[in-house]
C-alpha cells in the first residue's frame, strides 16, 4: 500500500507541471559511452545542467524549473540512460556510469565547466560528478539524495524492494515512457533495469564527497526518506556545523523544507528556485 501511495504521489508531479511560454531550445543526440543522449539547451548566461529522477524525463514540474532558471541561466537539460528519449544500453545506470556521460556531454557540447542541479537519482549523478570530474563543477545542488544506500529511511528501502511493474501499468509514466523512447515496447526491460541497478549496495565515500572543491547545495524535505542524520553527515562534510558569527561561514549550505516529503519537493519551485540562484550567484567568500 505504501508503494502504491508513492507511485502515486510521483505521478501526480509529473502531470502537475504546466508548459510556461518559452523559446524554442536547442535540441540534440549527443554520442557519449554508447549511449546517443537527448539534451536541450534553454536561455543563455552561466551554464547549469538539470538531472531528473528516476522514471522521470524533462518533463512536468522539471519543464517549470527550466522555464523560470532559462530566465538568467543557459540551462542544459538531459534525459540519462533510459530515461524519455535516451534509449537504453546493457550498462549498469549506476551514478557513476551516468555522472562520466554527463561529463562526456559538457565536452560535446564544449562546455568546459557547468552548476549542476539534480532531483533525487539525478542529484547523486550530481554529487558523483563532482566527486569524478571536479574540473568541469563549479557548484552542485543537490535535491534529496544520500552517499550510501543506507541514508535512506527503512521505509523507503523496503519500498524500492517492493516495486513492481504492475504499478505502472497503464499509467501516464508508462505511456510518455513508450511515446518518447526510441525502444516504445522496452518499458518492461527498462523498469527491471533500473530496479536491479537501483537495488545494488553503493557509497559514494565520505572522504570522497569532503574532498570535492565544488561548493553543495543540500535541499531536503523533513520526511523525504533521507535519514535526518545523514543529511546532517553530508552538511558536515562540506563544512557546516559551526557558529557562522564567529569564524567564516561554509560557501555550502543546507535547507530542510517543512512538510515536504521527497515527491512534494518538486512541486517546492517557488521557494526552492530562489534559493538555488542566490547559491549559483553568490561570490566565494574571501580569505582573510
Amino acid at each position: 500500500m505504501a508503494t502504491k501511495i508513492f507511485v502515486s504521489l510521483l505521478l501526480t508531479m509529473l502531470l502537475s507541471g504546466v508548459v510556461l511560454g518559452q523559446q524554442k531550445p536547442t535540441t540534440g543526440y549527443a554520442p557519449v559511452n554508447g549511449l546517443k543522449m537527448y539534451y536541450e539547451i534553454h536561455g543563455s548566461g552561466e551554464p547549469v545542467v538539470l538531472l531528473h529522477g528516476a522514471f522521470m524525463a524533462i518533463t512536468g514540474d522539471w519543464k517549470e524549473w527550466v522555464s523560470e532558471l532559462s530566465k538568467t541561466r543557459k540551462v542544459i537539460a538531459v534525459e540519462m540512460q533510459g530515461h524519455g528519449r535516451t534509449a537504453d544500453i546493457k550498462r549498469d545506470m549506476s551514478s557513476e556510469n551516468l555522472a562520466d556521460d554527463v561529463a562526456k556531454l559538457l565536452d560535446f557540447l564544449k562546455i568546459p565547466i557547468a552548476d549542476f542541479i539534480g532531483y533525487s537519482l539525478g542529484a547523486g549523478v550530481a554529487m558523483q560528478c563532482a566527486i569524478r570530474h571536479p574540473e568541469k563543477v563549479r557548484k552542485v545542488v543537490s535535491i534529496s539524495a544520500p552517499i550510501r544506500r543506507d541514508g535512506w529511511v527503512k521505509e523507503g528501502n523496503d519500498a524500492l524492494r517492493n516495486l513492481s511493474l504492475e504499478i505502472f501499468k497503464g499509467t501516464p509514466v508508462e505511456a510518455e515512457w513508450k511515446q518518447l523512447n526510441p525502444k516504445p515496447d522496452g518499458f518492461a526491460d527498462f523498469f527491471n533495469h533500473l530496479k536491479a541497478t537501483a537495488l545494488k549496495p553503493y557509497d559514494f565515500g565520505a572522504d570522497k564527497l569532503k574532498a570535492t572543491k565544488a561548493p553543495m547545495f543540500f535541499i531536503h524535505g523533513d520526511a523525504d526518506g533521507v535519514r535526518l542524520d545523514h543529511i546532517a553527515e553530508m552538511y558536515r562534510l562540506k563544512g557546516g556545523e559551526l557558529h557562522g558569527d564567529i569564524q567564516p561561514h561554509s560557501e555550502s549550505r543546507l535547507a530542510i523544507l517543512p512538510n515536504t516529503t521527497h515527491v512534494t519537493l518538486m512541486s517546492r519551485m517557488t521557494t526552492i528556485v530562489p534559493m538555488v540562484n542566490d547559491f549559483l550567484d553568490a561570490k566565494p567568500h574571501k580569505q582573510p
